[in-house]
């Protein structure tokens, strides 16, 4: 009775405290003149990166340097879909990885990222969808990654609202299904990294801009900002969509594009879906929030851009492909869309590397797949950095495969927006 009635207290006090007693999540300190590890970009992998760099390698002064606030990039911009069954050994393994971070990151961080295990589930709507179904299938377990095949009778058990009709547009002729894969809440992911980082030492650094990249002989020695030079050994550039604009300050031609992608997100519904559903050949995919919202996405917008918006054509024909799976959704009403920027590789894989200037490396893209592996990227990312070689996990994403062309062709498993 004394813990009730000190938690109802508890609770009244803060309510009236306007936050004014509440500690801050992390500090918020000047920039220091020098650090050891510079990151650049504030966003889920840029905080990762610096966790996993003072948790796991001890470096000692790290500053993340953001432009705008913690998580208002593309991490608090997408559908936050979770998932590892990708075709190649090299993605697999990579992604694997996250997904094995993912399953104990709320431990690990002590902070509650809501990581909903309920599966995801990637149709098939033509005999070439089931070919490459069965193929990337039986590659993930393979690699040792769970993954199974279902057939039209066992999607509609799972998901009864959806339309499974042979007489449909898209008639759905099975899916592949990995459970362990699901969603989670991508705001809580920033802010978890970013207090875990922060206990840790690292100084997070918010409206601090990048305008620079300084080196001599062919080494970085710290970046221009728009709040003064800051000196550092090594720049670690984790900035998403504006990747190649950090590359050519320091003289990189980066081989990518970037590209507005939306999401739309429906008013609160009483649960009716529970697991992720998503389709390439419709170009959809949906899930439905612990609020009850819809969160519906597809592909990225054809145009080059940095706006943080899209084209409402995109939008007309995510809906209708999203009304011809679930025809009961074809009167919920949407409450609003989103833009975020993603960088895109040619062959949709993500750079994690060293560069040809000493002391600088990239991470990006990742086109519309970064939020699934972000404590794995930054898990990576950390130790390349740390040590200045790449882990086993991420030495086959590097710069080097756009001219030895050792690429790693994902285009099967990430053509449709994730």
């Amino acid at each position: 009775m004394k813990k009730n009635r000190y938690s109802i207290f508890s609770l009244a006090r803060n309510a009236v405290s306007y936050h004014r007693d509440w500690r801050a999540a992390w500090r918020s300190p000047d920039p220091a003149s020098s650090y050891d590890v510079i990151v650049v970009g504030g966003g889920g992998h840029g905080l990762a990166t610096a966790y996993y760099l003072a948790a796991e390698h001890k470096v000692g002064r790290i500053a993340v340097l953001e432009k705008g606030w913690i998580g208002g990039g593309n991490t608090g911009r997408n559908t936050t879909i979770v998932r590892s069954n990708y075709l190649w050994d090299e993605s697999a393994h990579l992604y694997e990885k996250s997904l094995q971070l993912w399953e104990g990151l709320s431990q690990e961080l002590n902070f509650n990222v809501m990581f909903s295990q309920r599966g995801v589930m990637n149709l098939g709507h033509s005999l070439q969808d089931m070919r490459d179904i069965y193929r990337r299938s039986n590659a993930n377990r393979l690699n040792g990654i769970d993954s199974e095949i279902l057939n039209p009778a066992q999607i509609k058990a799972m998901v009864p609202a959806m339309n499974v009709s042979a007489n449909a547009r898209y008639p759905v002729l099975g899916a592949s299904f990995q459970a362990r894969g699901g969603v989670a809440r991508h705001d809580a992911v920033a802010w978890g990294f970013a207090r875990a980082a922060d206990e840790r030492g690292v100084d997070i650094i918010q409206n601090c801009e990048v305008t620079g990249i300084c080196k001599e002989n062919g080494v970085v020695t710290g970046v221009e900002t728009n709040r003064g030079m800051i000196q550092a050994s090594k720049v670690a550039v984790v900035a998403a969509g504006h990747s190649s604009v950090l590359g050519d300050m320091a003289g990189l031609r980066m081989p990518i594009e970037s590209h507005p992608l939306q999401a739309l997100v429906s008013e609160p519904l009483k649960p009716v879906l529970d697991t992720v559903v998503m389709s390439n050949a419709v170009h959809g995919y949906v899930s439905q929030s612990d609020k009850g919202e819809l969160v519906i996405g597809a592909g990225i917008d054809a145009y080059i851009g940095y706006g943080q918006r899209g084209s409402f054509s995109i939008i007309e024909g995510n809906v209708a492909a999203i009304v011809e799976l679930f025809p009961i959704f074809s009167r919920v009403r949407m409450l609003r869309q989103w833009g975020g920027i993603v960088d895109v590789c040619p062959d949709a894989c993500p750079i994690i590397s060293k560069t040809s200037l000493k002391g600088l490396y990239f991470n990006c893209g990742w086109g519309t797949g970064g939020f699934k592996a972000t404590p794995g990227s930054g898990w990576v990312f950390a130790h390349t950095v740390a040590h200045d070689e790449p882990h086993a996990l991420n030495a086959a994403f590097n710069m080097e495969r756009f001219t030895t062309g050792a690429l790693i062709d994902e285009h099967g498993a990430a053509g449709v927006a994730h």
